[in-house]
Parts: C-alpha cells; sequence; structure tokens
C-alpha cells in the first residue's frame, strides 16, 4: 500500500533550522540583523541556518526571534517527536510530490460509509485505491486551501469518485467549487464538522473540526505542523495570531491532522511547538 496509516510513521516536515529561517522571514529580520541581536558572528548564524546546531547562538536567536528557547533546542537534538495516533474511521493520506510528502485524509462514518475528504495531494490512485477497497462513498471534499501540492490530482481524482461536491473559502474560488465562510458546518451520519479562518499562509486557509470519531480530529492543513507551522506567506502576525486563538484553544486532546508532517495533538503543540512559547510553564 502507498498510503500512510494512522500508526506508521511520519517524518517531521519542520526541523529546528527551518522553523529559525521561517521566524526570521515572518518577521523581516535578515542575518545581519540577527547577528547584531544575538553578538554572535554572522558565519556563526550561518552555520547553525545550514543544520549545524549551537546550542547557545539557537537560544540566542529563539530569545530574538520570540522563540520558545528549550523547545527549539529539543527540535535540534531531536528529541521530540508527537505520538502517534490512531483513530478509527480517519487515514491520513502521506504522498510524495518531488522532494516533499503532502497530506490528504479521510474521515467516514463508520453506518452509511459515506466519507468526506480534505485536500487531495499529489496522487489519486492511493486514495482511490483505498476509498474502493474500504467500499466508500465521498459526499464532499474540503479544501484546507488551494496551494498546488494540496490540490494537485483535484480534477483527476473527482471523476473516479463521483464527483462529489468540493468546498473551499471562499477568498480562494476554484472552478465548480462551494465558496464557504468561517462557521460553515455540515454532518455526515454521527459526524458533525465546523470549520475555522485560520489565515496567514494563505489568504483563504481553513481548518476543520470534526466530531463524532474516536476523538475530536482538526485538520488544519498548512497552518499548523507538528512542532512547526506552515509559513507567513501572506501575514505571519494573521498566521499566529489564528493559530493561538482557533487551532491552540481547542482541547487538548484534539488530533491535528497538518498538510505535511505527522498528526500531534493540541496538548503537545502547547508544550512542544517553539512559535508558541506563551503556553509553556
Amino acid at each position: 500500500m502507498m498510503y500512510a496509516r494512522n500508526y506508521e510513521k511520519v517524518q517531521l516536515e519542520d526541523y529546528y533550522e527551518d522553523i529559525l529561517v521561517k521566524a526570521m522571514r515572518g518577521l523581516n529580520i535578515g542575518k545581519i540583523e540577527i547577528s547584531k541581536k544575538t553578538d554572535f558572528e554572522k558565519s556563526d548564524i550561518e552555520t547553525v541556518l545550514s543544520g549545524e546546531p549551537n546550542c547557545e547562538v539557537i537560544s540566542a536567536m529563539a530569545s530574538a526571534l520570540k522563540l520558545h528557547a528549550p523547545a527549539l533546542q529539543a527540535s535540534a537534538s531531536n528529541k521530540w517527536f508527537p505520538r502517534p495516533q490512531c483513530i478509527s474511521s480517519c487515514r491520513q493520506f502521506n504522498l510524495p510530490l518531488g522532494s516533499m510528502r503532502v497530506n490528504s485524509y479521510l474521515v467516514w462514518d463508520q453506518g452509511s460509509r459515506e466519507a468526506w475528504l480534505f485536500d487531495t495531494g499529489p496522487d489519486a490512485y492511493p486514495i482511490h485505491e483505498f476509498i474502493e477497497a474500504e467500499n466508500l462513498l465521498v459526499s464532499s471534499v474540503f479544501l484546507t486551501h488551494t496551494h498546488q501540492d494540496h490540490i494537485t490530482c483535484l480534477s483527476e481524482l473527482l471523476p473516479v469518485i463521483g464527483n462529489p461536491e468540493v468546498f473551499v473559502h471562499e477568498s480562494e474560488p476554484i472552478p465548480s467549487a462551494n465558496l464557504i465562510r468561517e462557521d460553515f458546518e455540515a454532518k455526515l451520519g454521527t459526524l458533525n464538522l465546523r470549520c475555522y479562518h485560520t489565515h496567514g499562509h494563505s489568504i483563504g486557509g481553513m481548518t476543520y473540526v470534526v466530531n463524532g470519531l474516536d476523538k475530536q480530529v482538526a485538520v488544519v492543513g498548512d497552518a499548523l505542523f507538528a512542532g512547526s507551522m506552515g509559513g507567513g506567506m501572506v501575514s505571519y502576525e494573521d498566521a499566529l495570531r489564528t493559530n493561538r486563538e482557533k487551532i491552540m484553544s481547542l482541547p487538548d486532546e484534539t488530533v491535528l491532522c497538518p498538510g505535511h508532517g505527522p498528526m500531534t495533538t493540541v496538548g503537545e503543540e502547547k508544550k512542544h511547538n517553539p512559535f508558541f512559547p506563551e503556553f509553556k510553564s
């Protein structure tokens, strides 16, 4: 099988150097400025950013970039990885696209076998194969955002799974999709869905919270990753704010399903995500 089951280990999307680069870019701080703020040479900064960790430099950079230094150090030393998640009637597809891997998710109602698909990623075959094998009927496709890596096979997949309705935030319209806003709700058998506008990485980024499974699930797209977050390509400030207000405010046991990397939980991100020092004790 080419799809990742919930209990298989999916590699982290970001490591400490990626986190530092995202924070520097978001705050518009270059290597020379961060060198001045930390009292370390530009060459020291470049060495750390190249993937060679130095505890003192990392701590100083974390302070200057408003990141949580111990969590960043844990990332640099590979001391943390989120606990594996195994949720009945929920599947993660972690599929290759060039040098990256992209996630899609299926959730379904056990009784009716009706399903929701979240993003399509780059390859229709493993998703279609799983749907056929499990005798599922996809009633809706919900897009977290429309960056190409998340919808690469959308037009290929839709006809072979019965042309379900597609939903996307109104600020990122695509042909034939239903345009929705925050607080849109849907129901599928015993499952309930509500969406939140978690913009910043993209203008129409959406988080879909699903209740009715073993655990509450939030499909967050590129808003948040295990131990990191999507780059604030539209607004770093908005990305941080909407993550705090709409994702990190969910119950700690909520399982987060990101667009890249492994699943995690709100509680684990509060403890281990360097971008959110305010939640650390």
